[in-house]
C-alpha cells in the first residue's frame, strides 16, 4: 500500500487535477505493477520533457519497492479506461 501511496503523492503534485489522478496497483509474488492514470490534459506533465519526469517517477519507486525486497513498475495509461480494459482482455486471447 506505501508504493501505491507514494505514486498518488507524486502523481498529484505535478497535475492540474489531482481529482482525476487514480492508481491501480497489482500484486505479484515479488512484482508490483502499478497503473498511473490521469487527465489527459495531465498526460504531459506527468511524462516531462523526454520522459524524464515519469523516469524519475520509476526510479523512486523500484527504489521504494527495493526496501521491501520487491519489484515495482510504473506503467502510465493513456486513453479511457473501458478502452484501456479492451485492449488487455483482447491480448490475453
Amino acid at each position: 500500500m506505501a508504493l501505491k501511496s507514494l505514486v498518488e503523492y507524486l502523481a498529484k503534485s505535478l497535475v492540474d487535477h489531482p481529482e482525476k489522478v487514480s492508481v491501480n496497483e497489482v500484486e505479484g509474488e515479488k512484482t508490483t505493477i502499478l497503473e498511473l492514470s490521469v487527465a489527459e490534459d495531465d498526460l504531459g506533465k506527468i511524462i516531462g520533457k523526454h520522459g524524464r519526469t515519469a523516469r524519475a517517477m520509476r526510479i523512486v519507486v523500484s527504489a521504494a519497492a527495493s526496501k521491501e525486497r520487491k519489484r515495482a513498475v510504473l506503467e502510465i495509461l493513456e486513453g479511457p479506461r473501458s478502452e484501456r480494459f479492451e485492449r488487455r482482455t483482447e491480448s490475453n486471447y
